[in-house]
């Protein structure tokens, strides 16, 4: 029944409609082209990029689409970046113990469903980038990033030195992975 109504909104424009705007649309086409959908209640915000969700009984690790967020710490082999709490805390505010419907596209190499997350006429993803909690994922060329529109958030995040932003030089999740707590070179 989603699906069908999906492609009907597809095929006499979803952007007539009020409330939907092009991510949503952008959301509809992935849908139709095959991705899956997961509903349940939100049960665990890991971090910034990262939540379990509850689906009959059943929990499902979930990573946000096309974001990479400040990375929380996980012991003094691996310490936190500057913003990994609040970017855990400000996701955790959209999501949080919230039954919702996710549009996942595929599962990583963890094992983990990679989604989108619908809140508030948007995404959570699109909210953590905008808010200067996350980059916009452009690692591997930008392979990683579904979402066309994050970058250009990211830019406004930057100019409105919103977030992370405020740090003078701020340094990238998957850098901060390589560097810190694989070569241990942390500052």
């Amino acid at each position: 029944m989603i699906r069908i109504l999906l492609a009907l909104l597809l095929t006499i424009g979803a952007s007539g409609f009020t409330g939907f705007d092009s991510g949503s649309r952008q959301q509809a086409m992935a849908f139709a082209s095959g991705s899956y959908t997961l509903t349940g209640r939100i049960i665990q915000v890991s971090d910034g990029d990262t939540i379990n969700i509850l689906v009959d009984r059943q929990t499902h690790r979930v990573r946000l689409a096309s974001i990479d967020a400040p990375e929380t710490g996980h012991g003094s082999a691996r310490p936190g970046q500057p913003f990994g709490e609040a970017s855990r805390k400000n996701l955790a505010e959209h999501v949080a113990g919230k039954t919702l419907t996710l549009v996942c596209y595929e599962k990583d190499h963890y094992g983990r469903d990679v989604c989108d997350i619908p809140v508030e006429n948007t995404t959570a993803n699109r909210l953590q980038v905008q808010s200067g909690m996350a980059w916009a994922n452009q690692q591997g060329g930008g392979k990683y990033l579904r979402d066309r529109s994050l970058p250009a958030l990211e830019n406004q995040a930057k100019s409105a030195r919103a977030g992370l932003w405020v740090e003078p030089k701020p340094v990238a999740p998957w850098v901060w992975r390589q560097i810190c707590w694989q070569k241990h070179q942390c500052d």
